[in-house]
């Protein structure tokens, strides 16, 4: 009997996951009839749905940040806060330097300046923006154990609370753009672009280009303007650009601009992401960020920093 209902669990399981499968697919081939093709790429006789699929189940920009957690390498922090009139009223430049021996890894900080009121009195950091941006790139004590593996990751805002939900929703933000962020209210699934709902407010575009001497294909999302019954509260993400080696589809840069005013809170987020090989490893080379947001009961802050990473050493 325990064989006869394993073997239905087993079939019933199957079935669902071949289900699954097949929905996805017609999803797919859905979308690839909504994207513009350029002429380059239409004499390539690229397959669109499979292209697509590829865009949404895409690990490598991910596991170009985990690769840092197996390398050294050598950072240029440079993190500012501005008032609304556009003046400097904090800033953090420092030069860090990861160094990586027997699996764990140390932070060293080699030279560092901070102005204004960049650190609270015990030395804590007074911005939001600094707090994200060293749950991010900075490193304390010794960190050991770690991979580059992916695949089975699952960020879970929902568990967190305070500073380490707003991480976790801002590296999926960050890794993942145009899939359901939990615990954000008021977004919902609208920052799930490739649903069938959301995907009529954008324009799909794939075009052929080069970076950095690399063939690529550029894939681009953008939001319509001026569609009639529309609210501009039912998008988030603006304008999503990235560019995939045209061999490996691995990605090589990703330009992305946010907005949203839920009224309790509002943002306006740009950010730029470019990328480098240093042997077989894919890693981030220059990060930058513009962010513009405000929360109930907290101060609007207007934050900007950039990440240069290099001299890479495994």
């Amino acid at each position: 009997m325990n064989g006869k209902v394993m073997w239905v669990l087993g079939f019933l399981v199957f079935g669902i996951r071949a289900g699954a499968q097949q929905e996805d697919s017609l999803d797919n081939e859905r979308l690839a009839k909504m994207v513009s093709l350029s002429e380059v790429v239409i004499r390539t006789d690229l397959n669109v749905a499979r292209f697509i699929e590829q865009v949404k189940n895409d690990t490598t920009f991910y596991k170009a940040f985990r690769n840092l957690h197996l390398l050294g390498f050598t950072a240029w922090n440079d993190i500012r806060v501005k008032d609304r009139k556009g003046n400097i009223k904090a800033s953090l430049q420092s030069k860090t330097r990861q160094f990586r021996s027997h699996g764990c890894r140390q932070m060293q900080v080699l030279d560092e300046n901070s102005t204004g009121d960049f650190y609270n009195q015990d030395s804590s950091y007074k911005y939001y923006t600094a707090e994200l941006y060293a749950g991010l790139f900075f490193t304390r004590g010794t960190v050991c154990g770690e991979t580059n593996i992916v695949r089975g990751i699952d960020f879970n805002p929902r568990s967190q609370s305070g500073i380490e939900k707003h991480k976790d929703q801002l590296k999926m933000l960050f890794f993942n753009p145009g899939k359901k962020i939990p615990g954000i209210p008021f977004i919902g699934d609208k920052i799930n672009i490739f649903e069938p709902g959301h995907a009529q407010l954008y324009d799909f575009g794939i075009d052929f280009g080069d970076y950095e001497g690399q063939s690529c294909y550029i894939f681009s999302i953008k939001a319509k303007k001026d569609i009639p019954g529309i609210e501009k509260n039912n998008i988030v993400i603006d304008t999503m650009i990235t560019w995939f080696n045209a061999k490996t589809m691995e990605v090589m840069a990703r330009n992305y601009d946010m907005s949203f005013d839920a009224g309790v809170y509002d943002f306006d987020v740009h950010m730029e992401v470019q990328m480098t090989k240093f042997g077989a490893f894919l890693v981030p080379k220059l990060i930058r960020y513009i962010g513009n947001w405000d929360v109930i009961f907290k101060k609007r802050e207007r934050g900007l920093f950039t990440a240069t990473l290099y001299d890479f050493q495994e």
